[in-house]
Formats: C-alpha cells, sequence, structure tokens
C-alpha cells in the first residue's frame, strides 16, 4: 500500500504472510514515523529522486528473479527447487495473512516493541545473511576464476542408526558458498549495529529476489485466485482499519525498501524516506514470473506475456504514486498493480486467441525430500515479504 503521511503495508506470503502485510507500503513521507516532532517536507527533486529509486530497486528483483525462476524449475538440485503454490494455498492466503497481521497488531499491544523488534533484528540478520549469500552465489561463480582451489564440503546430521537411520540435516556447500556467506554476515552485522538504509535494501533485494525465484504459482489460475484475494485483503486492511499502518509503524526489519528524501541535502546519512513494502514486489513479482515460465512453454522464442506484464506493473506502481499524491491519502498498491499486471497479459491472450492455453497449461508439482536447512532457508524468508 502506499501513503502519504504514514508507514504502510501490503501483500503476505506463507504461513507469516502478514508480517509481510504489515510492512507492504509506499510511503511518500517517513518522517512521522521516524520524528514525531518535526515534519519533513520534501523538494520536489529529492521527492523524484526517492520514487523513482524505489521503482528501479522494485524492478531489479522482479526481472532478475523471473530469470532465475526459469532456471529453477528445471534445476535437480534440492537446494535451489522452488515452493509450489497451489490453488488450496492460494485461497486461504489472504485469510492466514489476515489472522497473522491482526494478531502481530495484538502483540504490539500488549508486550514492549523494544524487545520485539530485538527478537526480529536477529531472525532477519540469519534470514537475511541465507538470503544475500544465495541471491551473490551466481555471481561469485562467475567472478572466481577457474584455478580457484573451490573444496565441496557437506554438514550431515542423522537420526538413530541402522535401518532406522533419519537425515535431518543434509546441506552441501563449497569454498564459495562460504565467501558469500562471510561476505554476507558483513553485511549482516553492518544492519543489526546501524540499521542502515542501505543495508537494510541490500536484505530487502535478496528477500524479494529469492521470493521471486522460489516461489512458484503451479499455473494462470492459481495466479488470479491469489493476487485477486490479495487485492480484497489489501484494500480491507487498509481503508477499513488502522492495523496494517499501525503494525508498520511499529515492525522494524528489512521487510521493505527504503530511499531518503533528503538525500541531497544530508547524504547517506539522510533519514527521511520513501517506501516500498516487499509484498508489493514478491506478490506481483511471483505471477510475472510464472508468464515468463509461460513464454518459455509456448517455445515461440516471443517474451510477450513476460514483456506485457512487466510494463503492466511499472504502470500500476506509477498510478499508485500518483493517486497518493494527488489524494493525499494512504493507498493499497494492490488496488492498482493487482488489476494492471492480471489485465494486460488476459486482453493480450484474448487478442492472440491464446487465452484458454494461457489457464489450461500445467502448472508445476511441488517437489519432495529437500533437506532441513533447505525448508528453513526457503519457507522462513517469506516472512520478510
Amino acid at each position: 500500500m502506499s501513503e502519504a503521511e504514514q508507514v504502510p503495508a501490503s501483500a503476505p506470503e506463507a504461513a507469516a504472510s502478514a508480517v509481510l502485510d504489515a510492512l507492504n507500503a509506499t510511503d511518500s513521507n517517513g518522517t512521522e514515523a521516524l520524528n514525531a516532532t518535526a515534519k519533513f517536507v520534501a523538494t520536489p527533486e529529492g521527492t523524484a529522486l526517492a520514487y523513482g529509486s524505489l521503482v528501479f530497486m522494485a524492478l531489479l528483483p522482479i526481472f532478475f528473479g523471473a530469470l532465475r525462476s526459469v532456471t529453477c524449475s528445471k534445476s535437480k538440485n534440492a537446494a535451489d527447487m522452488p515452493e509450489t503454490i497451489t490453488s488450496r494455498d492460494a485461497a486461504r492466503f489472504p485469510i492466514i495473512a489476515s489472522c497473522t497481521l491482526f494478531g502481530l497488531y495484538l502483540f504490539f499491544k500488549v508486550f514492549s516493541q523494544e524487545y520485539i523488534n530485538l527478537l526480529l533484528s536477529v531472525y532477519f540478520f540469519v534470514l537475511g545473511v541465507l538470503a544475500l549469500s544465495h541471491t551473490m552465489s551466481p555471481l561469485m561463480s562467475r567472478i572466481f576464476p577457474a584455478s580457484f582451489p573451490n573444496k565441496q564440503y557437506q554438514l550431515l546430521f542423522t537420526q538413530g542408526s541402522g535401518e532406522s537411520k533419519e537425515e535431518i540435516v543434509n546441506y552441501e556447500f563449497d569454498t564459495k558458498n562460504l565467501v558469500c556467506l562471510l561476505i554476507s554476515s558483513v553485511v549482516g552485522v553492518w544492519y543489526l549495529l546501524k540499521k542502515h538504509w542501505i543495508a537494510n535494501n541490500l536484505f530487502g533485494l535478496a528477500f524479494a529476489l529469492n521470493g521471486v525465484e522460489l516461489l512458484h504459482l503451479n499455473n494462470v489460475s492459481t495466479g488470479c485466485i491469489l493476487l485477486g484475494g490479495l487485492f480484497i485483503y489489501d484494500v480491507f486492511w487498509v481503508f477499513g482499519t488502522n492495523v496494517m499502518v499501525t503494525v508498520a509503524k511499529s515492525f522494524e526489519a528489512p521487510i521493505k525498501l527504503v530511499f531518503p528524501q533528503d538525500l541531497l541535502e544530508k547524504g547517506l546519512e539522510a533519514s527521511n524516506f520513501a517506501m516500498l513494502g516487499l509484498g508489493d514486489i514478491v506478490i506481483p513479482g511471483i505471477f510475472i514470473a510464472l508468464l515468463l515460465r509461460f513464454d518459455v512453454s509456448l517455445n515461440k522464442n516471443s517474451r510477450t506475456y513476460f514483456y506485457s506484464s512487466f510494463l503492466a506493473y511499472i504502470f500500476g506502481l506509477g498510478l499508485t504514486i500518483f493517486v497518493m499524491h494527488t489524494f493525499k491519502h494512504a493507498q493499497p498498491a494492490l488496488l492498482y498493480l493487482v488489476p494492471a499486471c492480471v489485465g494486460f497479459p488476459v486482453i493480450i491472450a484474448l487478442f492472440k486467441g491464446e487465452l484458454t492455453e494461457m489457464f489450461s497449461a500445467g502448472g508445476e508439482t511441488e517437489t519432495s525430500g529437500p533437506d532441513l536447512m533447505t525448508v528453513f532457508y526457503k519457507r522462513e524468508q517469506l516472512l520478510s515479504f
């Protein structure tokens, strides 16, 4: 959701979805949340720079995450296998997200915000390090020379003995993965100690890219169910109550992208932020990635549906910002993103006579047997969306 004077939120994921919803927001002026005594008035240049940067950062994980999702869907490595969202998951997702969001609202009302955010910082430190390490891994593979001594390691924990022996953790990695983990840990420590907006964005981008890459809708119909449900969810919790805004203002975690509107005046120490929740990136992003995989399945050397939905996302996000500034009121971003991202490709499919083929295309099936480390990494990081 977008908002002009407050820190809002939109869109969730899996069991912890609502956490993400609570912080999925586009915020044109984060001053109220950061400074209760003085209201910052952004210059036109600062506002344009902040929102332009947020839009650019939002497009990066969607574009590259979609490309990586194609490779991910063909991978036979358990660590790279996607998590598949079925129509049942999509239908109950808004309900689970709503319960989680309201639960967080009550939690912040009862318990000390300071201690809750301390626990969340440690939790997201672990998830952020894993997500950033996974994001950097392909890049490191290209940077390191072929002569680099890349040793293989395996972390194995079992339970029982003999025929009853059961694997609890079976995680394979190499020297390059350790280098990525070390660099990611440095960023994590920086975030823990300083909560700097650049460190926040590095983690946020990693979460978003991993979400688009590893979360797969099994078909277009499921995508429409998910986006339709979250469309209603977002509108209700933004316009109907103050729950989402309250949780968003209380929750400190790298589950949003931020960019300072006073960067031109204060440089890297700027503190008045425009914000975009990761849910407004990941939820449309996994649908856009699905359309790219559909394009690939057509074997026509065309990416019509991917590019049309990608342009629709840009249009929808721009419209969100425009309406927010015109009416000076918080806006649920999915109110604009969902019709755009679903409507544009459907219109093109109707025009090309491929609508039936689009909705009847077979989906991906969820694979079984990932190790505990993989499950923790993939599922628990969804909290950040």
